[in-house]
Formats: C-alpha cells, structure tokens, sequence
C-alpha cells in the first residue's frame, strides 16, 4: 500500500519490496525503542549485554539502511529522474543526513559500554538518540511512500520495476544480503511473505547462469538454508597446495591493471588525444571497487581470524590499504574531467598518472607485507578446508553485481594451469558451503577465461545505455526532459540480456567514502555558509530572506524549549511559562509553514523548470505538525496533573500523590525526547531548505519579486499575529538584521499604512525611526502661528494693513498654544499631538515632513482633559472677540483685499504668505467652531457630560442603531458622549475624529485640505499619534472611564463591553465579526486576513479572498467614488471590483450598468459582451450605408484591447478589427 493505492502490492509492482524494508524497519526500530524506553521510564540501569545487543543490532541496520540509501541514489533515484524532474534530490539530500544520527546513538553506547558505575542518566540520553532517529528515519520512508514509490509504479512498467529490484540486489554484498532478506521477510506480516518470496522469483532474471543464484536468493527470503549440495565437475589434483595461494594470482592481476591503465594514460598524454579518457575513467573506477572490497575482505575475513593466533601483533603492524587518500585523489581528479573545471586535459591526465604510479607503489609494498608475513601465519594457524571457507567468505564480502565482473575480469589474466589451480579450488568447496554459489563462481570463471565476455562485462563500467552514468547532487535541479515512459526499457535493448548483471560503482563510495563525496557536492559550501540562518544575509538582505530568518528564531525557540524541558521534573513551576512559550511557537510554526505552502512554494514551482522541487518539504510540513500535537497532548496531561496536586506538600500524603508524581516524572521525560527530536526535525528541515530552496529564490526572482511574494505572505497575516510575530522574530535577530528586516518590511508596505499601525504598539518603531527624520526635519519651517492672531493682524476696515497701530510686516507671528489654550497645571512637560489622520484625504502625506516637525511643538493642552477646565478655553479667546462680529460679517470683497494685502507685502517670504492667505480664507469657519466649543465648555459646567445617560438598541439591549455595544465613547471634539462615531455624526454638523487629539486643530486643516496646496502638507506634523478617543462609559454604571475592553468598576465585575475591541479604531461591537487591518490601519468587517480577506500590497486594499487573482491598480481606494463622491477607503458601504481593476460601490455599479456596459474611468468594458455585439453585428447588418457614405472609413481606437484600427464610417457603432469589440472610440 503506497500513496493510497491499497490494491497494488509486491506481486504487481516489484518496485514495492523496497517498502517492505521500510516495515521491516519501522518495526525493528519501534522494537528497540519499546525496550530501551522501558528501562527509562522505570529509572533502572541496563544490564551490559543488553547494550552489547543494541550496539550489534544499530550495526546492521546501519549497514543496511545505508546500503538501502546508497542504492535509491545511484539506482532507483537516478531512474526515475529521467521521467520525473527535481523529485528525488531532496531525498537523496535526507539520505546524508542520517549518518549523523546513527553517529550519535553509537557514540552513547560507547560511553555506556566504558561505564560500570550506574548510567541511567547516559541510558536516558541514548533513549532519546533512538527517538530521534526513529522519527527521522520513519518520517523519510513515509514521504517516499507518499511520494516517490506512487511515481515509481506509474512511470515503469513490471519488467522495468523488476530490473531496477534486480540492480539494488546486485550491488549489496552478499553476506549482507543473507541476512537481510531473511530479516526483512520476518519483520513483515506472514501474508505478505509469500508475496516476497514469489517477488524475488520474478525479480531474478531467467537466463540459465543465474537460476542458481534465484535458487539461493529464494533459499535466503524464506530462511532456508539448505541449498543443493553437490560436487562441481571439474579436473582437479590432489597434490598438496594451498588455497590461499590464489590471492597472489589476485596480487598480479590487480598490479597488471593498473600498469595497463598507467601505459594507456601516458599513450593518451602524448598523443593528446582523449577520446578514450571516459572509458579509462571507468576502468579506474572498476579497480578501486576491487582494491576497496579486497582490502575490506582481507581485514573483515582473514585478518579477524588470524589476529586470534597472532596475539595483537599482526594487527598492530597492519595498516588498511588502499589507504582512502590514494582513493579520493584518483577520484577527485576524475571528478575534475568529468566535470570540465576549466583544468586543461593534459595537466588533469598528468596528475592522474601521479596519483597511479603512487597508487602502485603503495600497492607493491602492501602485497609483499602480506605475502612475506601474512600468508605464512595462514598456513601455519589454518588448514586446507578453513582456507577454503575463508576464501568463500572473502567472496561473500562482494556484491553480487562486482564480484561477477571482478570474477571475469580476474579470469581474464590467469594462464591455463593457473585457471585450473583456481577450478580445482572452486570445486574442493567443503559442504558447509552452498554449492549453488560454488557453482555459480565456477560458470563465471569458465566464461571469462574462455574470453567470450565484453571489455565493459569485464570492468562493469558501461551502465545499461552504455554510458557512463551522471551522478544526481542532492538539490541539483533538472529542466523539463521529454523523455517517454519505457526509456529505461529502450535503452537496454541495445545491450544482451543474457548473463546481465549490473553494479554501481558510486554505491561503494557512498559506503566508504560519504565525506569525500559530500565535499563533490556543489552545495558543500551551502552547508557551511547558510547553515546558520542569517549569518551571510548582512549586509545585503533579500526581501525572500524574511522566510528564512523565521528558520533561525523558530531554531532559538525549539532549543529553548529543549533546555527548558530538562527543568520541568525539578520544578513544577515553570509549566504554566513552558505552555504558552510552547504554543507560540507551535502557532508561528504552522503559519510559517502555511506560509510556505500556500504562498512561496507554488511562485518556485510555476517556474518551468522548479516544478515539483518542494512536495517533499510540503509533506514535512503535515508531518511536523503532528509532532506539534504530540508534545501538545503530553503538556494536557501534565497540566492535569499539576491542577490535581495539592497547594503544599505535607510530610504525610496518600499513595496516590506518589502515583502522581511518578508519572509527572515519567511524562517529563517523554517531553524532553519529543523536544529533543523535533527539534533535531525541524533544524535537518531548515537546513534543507536553505541548501536547496534559498539560492533558487535568489536565482529566479528579482528584488520587485521577492517583494511580491512577502507582500502576498503579509498580506494574509492577521494584526493579531503580527503583534505576536514581530516582537518574537526581532529577540532572534541582531541589530544590523532587525534594520535590515524593518526595511523589508517598510518597502514591502510601502503604500500602506503599515508604519502607522506598528508605531501605534511595538517599542522597537521609535528606535529604528530617529534617524530616517532627523535630516528631513532640518529642512522644515521653523515658525508657528496662531490663525486668529493672523486675522487680527491683516483684517481691518479703519486701516489698511494696521489693526493696532503696527505694521504687519513688524508684527511677530508665533503660535503659543499657553495663551490660547489656557497654562493648564503649569507642567512643562511637553506634549505633542499625534499624526495617525483617521481622515484619509491625508494618505498622501509626506511621512517624513510629519515626523520630523514634532519638535518645533511645545506644550498642547488635550481637549479631553478641558472637560474639568472649560473655563480656561473661554478665556482664550476674549482678545479676539472684537473681530467674531467683523468676521461673520465680512464681505468677499474685504477678504479679497486682504489677501491682496498679504501678496503686496514683500517683507514676507512665499511659505509664510501661503500659509496666511489660507488662515484669512477658513477664518469665518474658525470663529465659528470657537464659538462651538465655548458653548459646548459652558453647558459640561452646569450639567456634567452631554450625553450622560445609556442609550437602547432595543427595549432590553444596550447600543444604537448602528452598533450592539454596552459602553458610549467620549467625543473629544464636542466634549460629549455618543454611543458611535455616525451617532456623533448625524447630530452634529461635523464628523467625529477618534484619532486626533486637537478638535480645534484638526478643523482647521480640514477647512483647507480641499483647496491647500503642496506646500502645505508641512502644516499636517502638528498632530502626533496619540487618540483623541481616551474615554468610554459604561452604559450599566454610568461611569466614564478610559477606554478598555471590559468595564473598570467593580459593581460591574468585569463586564464585557463587546464581544470585539478594537485598542486603536476605539471599535465595539457586540454582533458582527470584525478585523483590523494593520495596513489599512482600521477595522472592517469580515472573519480576518488570510481567513476570507487579503490585503493587496500594490492596490492597499482588503479584498476577497476570491479575487485572489485581480488586476492590481496601485491605490486603487485611495480616491473619491465617481459617482456617491465618497471616499472608498473609509467607506462603510460595499465596493465591487471591476475588470479592469477599478473600483465602484455596488449600489452604483447598479445604477450605472442599467444605461452604460463601460467603466466610467478608463472605458473598458465591465464583462464579456459577445452577446450585445453579435446582436450589433446582426443590427448592423440589415442597415444600408447611404451611397454617400459607402467605401468610407474611419481611424478608431479599441477601449477594450487599446489598438488602432480602421472601421467602416457609422454615425454611431464601430468595430475594432482586433477583437470584434463595439466599445470604440473615433480618432
């Protein structure tokens, strides 16, 4: 069962006994772990064999897997890329990753085994090295199961699955396959072991040289080891000889190899030509297979024998050869030629014959030393038959796939009395060996001598194409190939089948030289440079690499938890903190990876050539969450736990606490294991990512991109997370990445109002925004006026120019809000106003400007708190009421002159006489909201607060028309109460402001707004961000108080003011379900971001999530409605999106579609109008062009497809040429 498809089983796709492994395995390592995790949680030590055991068993399934892993790289993988680009690179890349896990489980045993004191807490650490390693290993398997096998079975037919079977078995070593078939056929259900058995039937080709070898690998699945025994017929001598002595015919084969490679390499140099460079490649490889495999036989056979009679002595004067620096020299300058570094040919063929001729003197020293010193203890300690069993082990040291090759080629050197030398010992074979295998070498011997086998069946070096085969790097990504399914099939019709046996060389390196390899590796250097996340962004930050910094503080975070969870048992106190520290990282995690999937991952893929590149990482995904889920329920029932035990412990407690206590201790431990494992997981996971995923963001998308993509990201965070996410992520960054991010972040929103929301809550907004105003804010007027201090100084009838006797060129203009607002409690402290607009016909304020003028504001009295000092703003304006009646009255004439007046005076610079004539053109509109607010500040004296009282949306429930609330804001501008802003609104003749604190103020610059010029944006930085809304009531205590989600009185214990709060919109409401946008920067209504809406970057507007894929018009809300003159920004009424990306209220879009089919702005049509066209062509049609008219044509230009064309003349409908459309204009 692989993938969902449950009919299909081993006996229709051969290709599945590799998922029988991975049962095999899966209940092997559970076995081990239900032991081992025993002993831990009853806190006792082990006994030594039980170590001895486990330290025997990781052996071989390190072996195994490794072999298994080895296999699906240079076998199966390399397959099943040909039909299925960038699958299998990131599981090969897995593969290198379980080296280091295996590592550490036997760097445990290691220590228990030199441990005799008591090692429960080193047992304790293995116990969490086997769960680690178990999770990982059962996680890979599962993704192949999910991924890989599936394609596996579609893209081969039986014969191609049974070939690739058949290639994986001739590459094991053959000691190990007889063991490991009988292994993994025990480890699966006994209904399954017929199949595998028949499987392997099927698998093992029908030609008849291999029919005994069927017969031995059916011997091995079902664990039966009683193979035919016989006697080979082959003329044999009984003189007295040795058996052993065929290793000296070994000795002079290998030696003439090499020095015919040698004297073919010195041909090619001097007669530079290297055409035959590739197959002397694969020659070399074929011997350092066999000098790898003969020197591992020799230390695993024959040395372990004889280090028994030796005493040590052997051993100690033994060095291993070939020493693995001859091997990874003459492979790494094979890798440079293959790879065409740029090294000329010549240089690379000289150093190759360097890298030989010390390969054969190495080798010469060797063969003497054992020769001269070990062969004669073999005579001497071992008689003939343990001879001849220690050669057959030799033997058995080899894969199947080599040893047939080696075997041919071996026989290829021999002379004729040295071939029956080597029959005659083949058939002295004693009968504790199988003779199937016996007579299996003995066909192999006779055909390589008869010289009926290939140059390529002698070496193994062609591959079924016969070609040398192209190595896949982990993480290396393919273009799209066309190749046909059955190419596998084809390519070895080419090739007899019979007597085929096939071998990877690169398997034997990924055994016995995996770190050379990894050094190959192109992303060696990835490994090492991007292993930390963020270490080599700094300077220069990408906008993708928001993404992978999460990698390095979700890294912070789990190695916390870990450090954390070794504490837990000790103190029970630190569990309510482990919780919620646990469950945030648990919940950035998940959005981080929804993020990935949903978001990053398809932008890679629908670049041609990356398709399928992330399936494995999406599949991690749902796996680690599951992990997320474990640890939750272990931390349930922990917090169970703790709730039961009493407050204080008592030196008398029942049985039960003891209970309770042991297992808190046990659930501790299984904490810190899941801590320990997922967070190895996930760091393997991120390292993955980086190596692979990270440069092909870079590679593949430019800078406005990356932008795209994290402003789709952002666009679907919620604020709520994003108040959690941003302060989280920062902790984990330095302060040159916190910058860097910040400034992602700022460019990424650059046309929303982002800043605004960030600066309203996060600390860290004011720190990194100091330097980016301070130069802007130089170049700022210095000078501050007071708008009736201007009327007073230019309105006059008696004298034009005077009022009181100065001129007003000498008259000082400055704006001291002490005079006019009243000295309040005498603090000088300063107070600024704030810059949050709430109007949006301020969007386009210039950031920088309004920041930065805040230090020219001195002091400010908040008109929230002249409710207890109204008298002090009816004092402010006694000077000027002289001027009220003069001002009311004014004439546009007397204004005219005025500013006539202020134009005239050359004294006065061009900003300054901007800034009066506008003062002069809102001054009836100023004295009038005066006269308001005294009004306003008078009747809060006698009565208390307007609005005092609680206001019904029904008979029984608080609220108003508009809003199901239990509370009523203060309205700053009125000093009053109202249930809402729209309540506010319909009694008074203004708007309410909840974000300016200055009512006064903020009039002022709405009076101009319309009309004020560029020039004046500077005036906007008198308003710094801080509400005006700073007070509620309660609508059941009366009681006014600052605003807040739940009622401060105690009478009220707690109550609720609604179900929703907003801390910056100053929003209640108790019915709907509401969101607050951080880059529109208000609330709207709807479920949230990334739920049912989105906020688009580019338009700056929350949108459907079913306009996912829309034209973007940037700032598409930032303008007045065509037809209501409303602005859609802040409009609470529904808005359509049209085709062409502009937008209409919906009531509108109504209305207007009854008379017209085009958008009111740019002409395009609103949907598909075929049908309208085709009855204007029938129209058409039947109407007869006067004679006049006819043959005329006219130049048009299409609305819809924006071409030129010419149309037949009408008076009215003309088509365009390009795309039949109607919706036409002339030229």
């Amino acid at each position: 069962m692989v993938g969902g498809a449950s009919s299909i089983g081993v006996l229709d796709a051969p290709i599945l006994i590799l998922v029988c492994f991975h049962k095999a395995l899966r209940a092997e390592l559970d076995c081990i772990y239900i032991l081992t995790s025993s002993f831990s949680l009853e806190n006792c030590s082990p006994k030594r064999d039980l170590v001895i055991e486990l330290h025997n068993k990781f052996q071989f399934l390190k072996l195994v897997y490794k072999y298994h892993c080895a296999a699906e790289d240079e076998i199966i993988f390399q397959a099943l890329d040909v039909h299925v680009n960038n699958v299998v690179p990131a599981y090969s890349l897995e593969h290198r990753g379980i080296d280091d896990l295996f590592d550490s489980v036997f760097q445990s045993l290691t220590v228990l085994l030199e441990e005799d004191e008591n090692f429960s807490k080193e047992f304790q650490e293995l116990v969490y090295h086997i769960a680690t390693i178990q999770t990982s290993i059962c996680q890979h398997m599962l993704k192949e199961e999910e991924q890989v096998f599936p394609k596996l079975v579609t893209q081969f037919s039986f014969k191609e699955q049974a070939s690739l079977v058949w290639q994986f078995f001739c590459s094991v070593p053959i000691i190990l396959l007889e063991y490991f078939l009988p292994w993994m056929t025990s480890c699966i259900p006994k209904d399954e072991q017929a199949d595998v058995v028949h499987c392997i039937k099927e698998i093992v080709p029908k030609e008849n040289v291999l029919q005994e070898f069927q017969q031995i690998h059916l011997s091995w699945a079902s664990s039966n080891k009683d193979c035919t025994q016989g006697d080979l017929h082959c003329p044999h001598d009984d003189a007295k000889h040795h058996p052993v002595d065929i290793l000296r015919l070994w000795h002079g084969a290998i030696n003439k190899g090499l020095r015919e490679v040698v004297d073919k390499l010195y041909q090619i140099k001097t007669l530079n030509v290297f055409s035959t460079l590739a197959s002397i490649g694969g020659q070399i490889k074929f011997l350092a297979d066999v000098l790898i495999l003969y020197s591992d036989a020799l230390e695993n056979v024959f040395y372990s024998v004889l280090s028994e009679f030796a005493n040590g002595c052997l051993l100690f004067s033994y060095k291993p050869f070939p020493h693995g620096s001859h091997i990874e020299g003459l492979l790494s300058v094979l890798h440079k030629i293959d790879s065409q570094s740029g090294t000329s040919l010549c240089t690379l063929v000289e150093e190759l014959c360097q890298q030989l001729d010390a390969l054969l003197e190495g080798i010469g020293n060797h063969f003497t030393f054992q020769e001269l010193e070990v062969f004669p203890l073999i005579y001497k300690h071992c008689n003939h038959e343990m001879q001849q069993s220690l050669l057959y082990a030799s033997l058995h040291t080899m894969p199947i796939g080599l040893l047939k090759c080696t075997i041919t080629w071996f026989s290829m050197h021999l002379s004729e009395d040295e071939s029956k030398a080597v029959l005659r010992s083949i058939n002295m074979a004693g009968p504790g060996l199988d003779m199937c295998f016996a007579s299996l070498v003995h066909m192999w011997v006779c055909h390589g001598y008869s010289g009926d086998s290939s140059h390529e069946e002698r070496t193994g070096f062609a591959d079924v194409d016969g070609q040398p085969r192209k190595k896949i790097d982990p993480g290396q990504v393919k273009p799209n190939s066309k190749e046909k399914k059955g190419a596998l099939r084809s390519s070895s019709q080419n090739r007899k089948e019979k007597d085929i046996i096939l071998y990877s060389s690169e398997i034997g390196l990924q055994i016995y030289f995996p770190d050379f390899l990894r050094k190959l590796s192109p992303f060696s250097k990835d490994l090492v440079g991007k292993g930390d996340a963020g270490s080599s962004l700094i300077p220069e930050l990408k906008p993708i690499d928001y993404i992978f910094l999460f990698h390095k503080a979700l890294t912070n975070d789990l190695n916390y938890l870990v450090l954390e969870s070794t504490k837990m048992a000790e103190n029970m106190a630190l569990l309510s903190g482990f919780r919620r520290r646990f469950h945030l990282t648990r919940m950035l995690y998940q959005i981080h990876s929804d993020n990935e999937d949903q978001f990053a991952f398809p932008a890679l893929e629908a670049k041609g050539k990356h398709e399928n590149i992330c399936g494995s990482y999406t599949i991690d995904h749902e796996i680690e969450v599951e992990y997320f889920n474990q640890i939750s329920a272990i931390l349930d029932e922990m917090s169970e736990l703790h709730v039961s035990f009493p407050s204080e412990v008592t030196v008398i407690m029942d049985a039960t606490y003891g209970q309770k206590m042991l297992q808190y201790r046990r659930l501790c431990m299984k904490l810190q294991g899941k801590c320990k494992t997922i967070c190895i997981t996930l760091g393997k996971h991120f390292e993955r990512e980086e190596i692979v995923l990270w440069p092909l963001f870079t590679e593949c998308f430019s800078d406005e991109e990356q932008d795209n993509i994290i402003g789709r990201i952002l666009g679907n965070t919620r604020a709520e997370v994003l108040q959690q996410m941003i302060p989280w992520l920062m902790a984990s960054l330095s302060a040159r990445e916190q910058q860097a991010m910040l400034s992602v972040w700022r460019n990424t929103t650059k046309s929303t109002k982002f800043d605004e929301w960030l600066a309203e809550w996060w600390e860290g907004m004011s720190k990194n925004d100091i330097a980016s105003v301070t130069e802007e804010s130089n170049s700022l007027p210095s000078w501050t006026v007071d708008p009736l201090d201007i009327v007073a100084t230019y309105l006059s009838k008696e004298s034009p120019g005077k009022l009181d006797g100065s001129r007003p060129c000498d008259k000082t203009l400055t704006f001291e809000p002490e005079e006019y607002f009243g000295n309040g409690d005498g603090d000088h402290k300063t107070k600024t106003l704030i810059g949050d607009m709430g109007t949006d016909q301020y969007s386009d304020l210039d950031k920088h400007q309004t920041d930065g003028y805040e230090e020219t504001i001195h002091k400010v009295i908040p008109v929230t708190d002249q409710v207890k000092k109204s008298g002090d703003l009816i004092s402010t304006t006694q000077k000027f009421r002289h001027l009220e009646e003069h001002i009311l009255t004014m004439s546009p004439e007397d204004l005219e002159a005025a500013i006539i007046r202020v134009y005239r005076d050359t004294t006065i610079d061009p900003q300054k006489k901007s800034y009066i004539t506008q003062t002069l053109r809102t001054s009836r509109w100023t004295v009038t909201q005066q006269k308001h607010h005294q009004e306003i500040a008078v009747s809060s004296n006698e009565g208390g607060i307007p609005g005092q009282c609680p206001s019904y949306r029904n008979s029984t429930t608080f609220g108003c028309e508009h809003y199901k609330r239990n509370c009523k804001v203060f309205a700053a501008c009125c000093n009053q109460l109202f249930t809402c802003r729209y309540c506010h609104d319909e009694a008074t003749d203004h708007t309410m402001d909840r974000y300016i604190r200055f009512a006064y103020l903020s009039y002022h610059i709405q009076a101009f707004s319309s009309c004020c010029s560029s020039s004046f944006n500077w005036l906007l930085v008198l308003i710094h961000k801080q509400k005006s809304t700073t007070k509620m009531m309660c609508m059941k205590c009366l009681t006014v108080q600052p605003v807040g989600a739940t009622c401060s009185n105690i009478s009220c214990n707690g109550l609720s003011m609604a179900k929703y709060f907003c801390s910056i919109c100053r929003l209640y409401d108790n019915e709907r379900e509401i969101y607050h946008c951080p880059y529109c920067n208000l609330c709207r209504v709807g479920k949230g971001l990334g739920i049912d809406y989105f906020h688009c970057m580019n338009c700056n507007a929350c949108m459907s999530k079913s306009l996912a894929s829309h034209i973007c018009r940037e700032k598409c809300l930032s303008r007045t409605a065509q037809f209501a003159h409303e602005f859609i920004f802040t409009s609470s009424s529904p808005v359509k999106a049209l085709p062409c990306g502009h937008l209409m209220h919906s009531t509108c879009f109504k209305d207007y579609t009854c008379m017209h089919y085009t958008c009111p702005i740019c002409s395009k049509s609103l949907g598909d109008m075929q049908v309208y066209f085709r009855m204007l062509d029938a129209l058409l049609s039947e109407e007869k062009t006067p004679d006049e008219y006819y043959g005329q044509t006219q130049v048009i230009l299409c609305n819809d497809c924006e071409k030129r064309g010419v149309a037949p003349f009408h008076w009215l409908y003309h088509k365009c040429s390009s795309c039949a459309s109607y919706n036409t204009r002339l030229l």
